[in-house]
């Protein structure tokens, strides 16, 4: 089976902070993934890695058939990136931001403007209007707009509802169900809303301290924990509490007690 996203024992670190620790993980085509773990896990790094941001120090990874060490340009070409902080032209248009972005991934002029039409409708934004005088919840439809210009067959959002409105969520939401349904987009986020994960999401991983804790389908994770009525917040809080919990004892079972002679 090709993956859409493959990653492979990957490592990064910052200096001595290891961001990243050996994971491992596998997206199907067309699945609506989620990405979870508290602050500081790795997931944002795990993104960047992905879309060529940042090279990992060991491991492999493979994007939409293609390798991030050799074929970034084509991976770039064949993803859509939302980042957590928005770095927009504030001074064009919603239109002219969309046409700058799509001539920038090669589009054609009438590719332009049918991608544009199509978006600015899909979304719902005031085309005309300044991005400057966007509401954040605007700033980010535009953003996604953005990342769908050149019709990716992957979308990589990091925290793309941290903020906004209700109303900007669940248009969003539609956006992103329409994109995995009907054109078989494969969307990986990461986000700490958990109640839209479980709303969207078929399939998570769970990260923590650089880590994949637990990987798979919502409902068979569910399951497993054997619980009826168990929640994703149920779950992924005691994903992490057993994983601390294994790591203090781990590193209990390898402290010699005072006075012991470890040679």
């Amino acid at each position: 089976m090709e993956y859409t996203i493959f990653l492979e024992g990957v490592h990064k670190s910052y200096g001595p902070v290891h961001a990243l620790n050996g994971i491992d993980l596998q997206v199907r085509e067309g699945v609506f993934y989620g990405f979870l773990g508290p602050n500081g896990a790795g997931k944002s790094t795990a993104i960047k890695l992905m879309i060529g941001i940042l090279y990992p120090d060991a491991g492999r990874i493979v994007i939409n058939g293609y390798d991030v060490r050799t074929d970034i340009i084509k991976i770039k070409a064949s993803v859509g990136f939302l980042p957590e902080q928005l770095n927009l032209y504030e001074r064009l248009t919603g239109r002219e931001y969309l046409s700058f972005i799509g001539h920038m991934h090669g589009l054609t002029s009438d590719m332009v403007k049918q991608h544009s039409k199509e978006l600015i409708e899909l979304v719902d934004i005031e085309a005309d209007k300044l991005i400057d005088q966007y509401s954040l919840g605007m700033k980010k439809k535009i953003a996604l707009a953005a990342a769908m210009i050149h019709k990716p067959r992957l979308l990589l959002l990091d925290e793309p509802f941290t903020g906004i409105d209700v109303i900007s969520t669940r248009r969003i939401r539609e956006v992103l169900l329409t994109l995995t349904k009907e054109e078989k987009v494969t969307i990986f986020f990461s986000s700490h809303v958990l109640e839209i994960i479980e709303k969207l999401c078929t399939e998570i991983a769970i990260i923590h301290k650089g880590k994949i804790i637990k990987a798979g389908e919502i409902e068979k994770l569910k399951r497993e924990v054997g619980r009826e009525g168990t929640t994703l917040e149920d779950l992924f809080l005691g994903l992490i509490a057993e994983s601390d919990a294994g790591s203090i004892a781990s590193k209990e079972s390898v402290e010699p007690t005072p006075g012991e002679n470890i040679g």
